[in-house]
């Protein structure tokens, strides 16, 4: 499977378990903005790898999945907040977003320095 397509399918199914993160941190923690802001940030991942499919240019392209690749890091940034602060405590899934989030970094840092020629 390209790498593309891979990076496509772990962030929907990730996007998803975003959406269950927020369904309890509104419901069973009575917490509200930092579950908006992890809603926003973990959903935007897989939209703009998206957008990123319909790209007119590479550097389209590259604008897209390094928009992605911020969001991510945001998302991880949020997900630590809510942990240390004691609202992921007894989330059933919180080692599950933890090892996604990371490997979703990982590949799109791979991505994006690919196609800047980075190493």
């Amino acid at each position: 499977m390209k790498e593309e397509n891979l990076i496509k399918e772990k962030s929907y199914k990730f996007a998803l378990e975003i959406i269950e993160l927020y369904k309890f941190l509104n419901f069973n923690q009575k917490e509200y903005v930092m579950a908006k802001q992890i809603l926003k940030s973990g959903t935007s991942i897989g939209a703009n790898i998206e957008e990123a499919q319909a790209a007119q240019s590479k550097k389209d392209f590259l604008a897209k999945m390094s928009i992605a690749s911020k969001e991510a890091r945001e998302t991880l940034y949020w997900l630590k907040l809510l942990d240390d602060s004691g609202y992921l405590k007894n989330y059933h899934n919180k080692d599950l977003l933890f090892t996604e989030i990371n490997s979703i970094i990982n590949i799109l840092t791979k991505i994006v320095k690919t196609l800047t020629g980075e190493k």
